[in-house]
């Protein structure tokens, strides 16, 4: 029998110390450091190889050979693109989203037309085998290829694996397994870091393409410890609302391709379908123009994307509000300070709200004039034209700063039919884009006088 010692560790970080304190020293939270017995492991019992699944060992840089990754697609091009062109062999993939989002509804999806022309195993760790196999039957998935186990022990995963040779292998929910070597229970920060340890080494020495399935914390993060992320080639978040049937993709770390690129799905009654067109489901067309709303270019990943900025200004009955969705609340406040300064148009005393509609979230600076644009509409009460877009960033003086991707941005919107755009300077094209008229602005008061 092995020997137990006691280590204390950070339920937050997964630092771990000697000894017990109210305070972790590493991430500083108070009240989460907890005892767990751990078995001890003789030094020459010890790892006999690297993380990476490989024994250490000194080469010159210049010597080692090189190949460009093979891909494995999955047979959704939306979840291709986030991936950056499709799975790299020997990777892992991190996937997490709130419960009920569909996390193990795509990776079923994507295994059984894997399943086809590749060995796969997919482990569940939540879910009988019997509902597993009710999922596939209602989504009408081809089923008679595809390996399934209902397991928790780590250990009994890789062996198994280790017979089964797979090529992609599923594990839903990492929050689920334990191993043997540790006596904390499953779902504990020592517990999901040594599960996903030992599975991505062995992905990494065998091959296997692997996807972790991980549980998100009432904030939004992956549950768990943050080296979570670290150990793994890849992390997609589900994002998507309780009321919407629209689910997006979002990859937050990718070692073979960008990061922020962005997959659209929409959920039927036959499983996750793919959106090839995002934009048109952010877009609303109206009988007549309304006040408040322009619609903007923005651009995840690679990808430029279409979404309408929607603005409400209102008198206030106490202290003025700045509520903003999707949107950086603090810019809001920014911007309409810029928008009084230099613009000659005050909000003091009003409501104001903006929203990015579809549940998308902006994150660039490019938002920023339409921002302003729609704010200043829903002010004056006068409607924009429905075939204006607009993008660009807003500095402190009131100038117009140019964005990256000006030209790809304006010939998604020339494919959508828009026949107008106010866009910076700087993002004028050198030629003329066919069936849209480009209007730069290099200060705000410009872009207010282009309306």
């Amino acid at each position: 029998m092995a020997k137990v010692r006691s280590v204390y560790v950070c339920s937050a970080c997964g630092t771990e110390s000697s000894k017990w304190g109210g305070q972790c020293a590493d991430c500083g939270e108070w009240n989460t450091i907890a005892e767990q017995q751990r078995a001890i492991v003789s030094k020459a019992v010890g790892r006999a190889v690297g993380y990476a699944g490989t024994a250490a060992q000194v080469s010159v840089l210049d010597a080692i050979a090189t190949e460009d990754a093979p891909r494995i697609a999955t047979g959704l091009s939306e979840l291709d693109r986030v991936l950056g062109g499709g799975l790299v062999t020997g990777s892992g993939v991190l996937i997490g989203g709130d419960p009920g989002i569909g996390k193990s509804t795509i990776l079923l999806q994507t295994l059984t037309h894997l399943a086809q022309t590749l060995p796969a195993l997919y482990i569940t760790g939540e879910e009988s085998l019997s509902q597993v196999a009710m999922r596939g039957r209602r989504l009408d998935l081809p089923l008679n290829k595809l390996r399934v186990m209902a397991e928790t022990q780590v250990e009994t995963i890789i062996a198994t694996a280790e017979q089964e040779r797979p090529r992609i292998l599923v594990v839903d929910s990492i929050q689920t397994l334990y191993t043997d070597s540790l006596t904390s229970a499953p779902g504990g920060v020592s517990q999901i870091r040594e599960s996903a340890a030992l599975l991505t080494r062995y992905a990494k020495r065998s091959g296997c393409a692997l996807f972790l399935v991980g549980h998100v914390t009432k904030e939004g993060a992956l549950a768990g410890p943050r080296v979570l992320e670290h150990m793994v080639d890849c992390v997609l978040y589900f994002e998507g609302e309780a009321d919407s049937r629209f689910r997006l993709i979002r990859a937050v770390k990718n070692r073979f391709g960008a990061v922020n690129e962005l997959g659209v799905f929409a959920m039927t009654d036959r499983g996750l379908r793919e959106v090839s067109n995002p934009s048109a489901i952010f877009l609303s067309r109206y009988d007549q123009p309304i006040p408040g709303s322009v619609v903007m270019i923005t651009r995840e990943g690679t990808r430029p994307l279409l979404v309408e900025v929607q603005a409400l200004v209102d008198d206030a009955f106490s202290n003025p509000r700045r509520v903003a969705v999707g949107l950086d609340q603090n810019r809001l406040a920014m911007l309409l300070a810029v928008l009084h300064r230099h613009g000659g148009i005050s909000s003091q005393g009003q409501d104001v709200f903006v929203n990015v509609v579809g549940g998308v979230k902006v994150l660039e600076t490019g938002s920023d004039l339409a921002v302003v644009l729609a704010v200043t509409s829903s002010l004056r009460g006068q409607a924009l034209d429905s075939d204006l877009v607009v993008f660009g960033e807003i500095g402190l003086s009131g100038e117009i700063r140019p964005v990256p991707n000006g030209q790809e941005r304006l010939k998604e919107a020339a494919k959508h039919g828009f026949t107008r755009a106010i866009v910076p300077r700087g993002n004028v094209p050198k030629q003329a884009i066919e069936g849209i008229k480009v209007v730069g602005v290099g200060r705000l008061s410009e872009a207010l006088d282009a309306l």
